[in-house]
């Protein structure tokens, strides 16, 4: 049985068990749900991040508000509907629907009259593709100068020894914080238990103003994350550290024909004239004589940055005459790609095990805290499942592998890491390849890959520690020889990220190999991908 098809079963056994405990049985249909629903990925972050402009890059459209009234001081779901609507859940009573209204483009969310402490949180129903596969909920401030708003922040996304409402998160930082060590910590501990999954993003946010806005701003930024990237502490918390420069994806993202042709008669400017008006955001929102309204001006300030403002010009000066290429150029530049390249190869290609991994927790916890006759028996299984279930093994294995290390040789130690998913789930991520390697690359690379790791699995001085991490890289490398073709049985489903660009904008207005006979499995280590199950 599939480890989703197992935890269902546990889930219909359990409710069997509490079936006249309503509060029960009404938190095991919730888990129930939240299995057959999107994945759910939280943006946090300590307060003025970017958090809700990031989140609008993401979604290709604004609707999270990214100014400092209630709404940003509350939890928001965002997620697909048919039609839109906002509905408001507030702490006590019923939930209510809200207008929906847009100005400028932009929804508007307000919380019909009461104070943010009073609210739950907001749900937005919105029919974008980007929510069909992805529910995205934007955070309060960690660490803010509010307690009660950091706190709603951290009981929504670190609940005392319960599983988090969300499956996953992007956290985002800008500088290294304590603050920013001790909730993804506590982000790991809440959400996988005694797992210590590693299942959070870092984001160098607002990238672009890591060089003061220059040009080569985003090359600075890229050195910084690198660095991010090396430190044993983050590294042990978040899969990966990318810089994006927020404000210029969701300006790339939702680029108007009015901005384009603004942008573009500035671009038009002689030299001189142009680079004294990119000298500061002062000069260039007041400065007079310009072929552009200074409230134009002003708007465009406050939607590109400076940063975005001096790329747009030097792109159209380069020749790009057209809205749509200067808003993929710019969202390209802006980082957001590799960012939605990381949410579809480490999160959406693992939705099914993070979603039943959260379920698990919960439902271990609910067995801890209710005992009942039944329960016993129930927690024996759920630990079956959770040892038994390679997808949960490799998730495991990495996080071994980002804390205390694989004892295996150096030089594979970091393959090992690779293998089992660190840098992505897709086969051609998982050995090293480009994301467009011919399917033949694929199965040569994965049986030389299987058949080293089978060696060092029978090598008699291979002790019982290696010979554990071995037994879960030799599983994995046969369910890639069979995704490619090679035979045998498939263990895992193997997704490659869709080759369709992530961060395309949107203008407003415009087999396996055989076993030798007489081989002897090595110690804790299975010769036939059958052998175990």
């Amino acid at each position: 049985m599939s480890t989703d098809g197992a935890v269902r079963r546990l889930l219909r056994d359990a409710l069997e068990v509490y079936g006249d405990d309503p509060q029960a049985a009404a938190l095991l249909r919730g888990y129930a749900a939240r299995l057959d629903g999107p994945l759910r990925v939280a943006v946090a972050g300590m307060v003025k991040a970017g958090k809700s402009t990031l989140l609008n890059a993401i979604l290709g459209e604004e609707l999270a508000p990214t100014d400092t009234g209630e709404c940003t001081r509350v939890v928001t779901w965002y997620r697909y509907g048919p039609v839109p609507r906002v509905t408001l859940h507030p702490v006590d009573g019923e939930p209510r629907q809200l207008p929906v209204r847009r100005v400028d483009g932009r929804l508007r969310l307000d919380l019909a009259g009461l104070p943010a402490e009073a609210v739950a949180r907001l749900v937005v129903d919105w029919p974008t593709a980007s929510l069909r596969e992805l529910t995205l909920i934007d955070t309060p401030g960690i660490a803010s100068l509010s307690t009660d708003v950091s706190a709603r922040a951290t009981a929504f996304l670190t609940p005392d020894d319960a599983p988090s409402e969300a499956d996953a998160v992007v956290y985002l930082l800008r500088h290294l914080h304590g603050s920013d060590i001790h909730f993804l910590e506590s982000f790991r501990d809440a959400a996988a238990g005694r797992s210590g999954t590693v299942n959070a993003l870092a984001v160098l946010s607002r990238a672009d103003e890591v060089g003061a806005g220059r040009l080569d701003t985003m090359v600075s930024a890229r050195d910084v994350a690198a660095r991010y990237r090396e430190d044993p502490v983050l590294r042990q918390l978040a899969l990966a550290v990318v810089p994006v420069a927020g404000l210029l994806a969701q300006s790339a993202r939702t680029l108007r024909q009015a901005e384009f042709a603004a942008l573009r008669a500035l671009a038009g400017l002689e030299r001189e004239e142009r680079e004294r008006l990119l000298l500061s955001a002062d000069r260039f929102a007041h400065a007079a004589g310009t072929p552009v309204d200074p409230e134009v001006r002003a708007a465009l300030l406050e939607r590109f940055g400076m940063f975005g403002l001096r790329l747009a010009m030097v792109l159209i000066r380069s020749g790009i005459d057209d809205p749509t290429e200067l808003a993929h150029d710019m969202a390209r530049r802006s980082g957001l790609g590799e960012l939605q390249r990381l949410l579809d190869g480490q999160f959406q290609a693992r939705a099914g095990q993070l979603k039943a991994r959260t379920t698990l927790v919960g439902l271990e916890a609910l067995l801890r805290e209710r005992p009942r006759p039944g329960t016993e028996r129930l927690a024996a299984e759920v630990e079956r499942v959770q040892a038994g279930a390679h997808e949960f093994r490799e998730l495991r294995l990495l996080a071994t592998a980002r804390t205390s290390g694989l004892p295996v040789p150096a030089a594979l130690a970091a393959e090992a890491e690779r293998l089992v998913g660190g840098a992505g789930v897709g086969a051609a991520r998982r050995l090293g390849l480009g994301d467009d390697a011919a399917p033949g690359e694929v199965r040569e690379q994965a049986l030389a890959a299987l058949r080293r790791w089978r060696a060092l699995a029978a090598n008699p001085l291979t002790d019982r520690a290696t010979a554990a991490v071995c037994e879960v890289v030799v599983r994995s490398c046969e369910a890639l020889v069979a995704a490619a073709g090679g035979g045998g049985r498939q263990r895992l489903v193997l997704r490659a990220p869709s080759s369709e660009d992530p961060a395309a904008p949107r203008i407003a207005g415009a087999g396996r190999e055989p076993v030798t006979p007489g081989t002897t499995a090595p110690r804790g280590t299975s010769a036939s991908p059958t052998a175990r199950g």
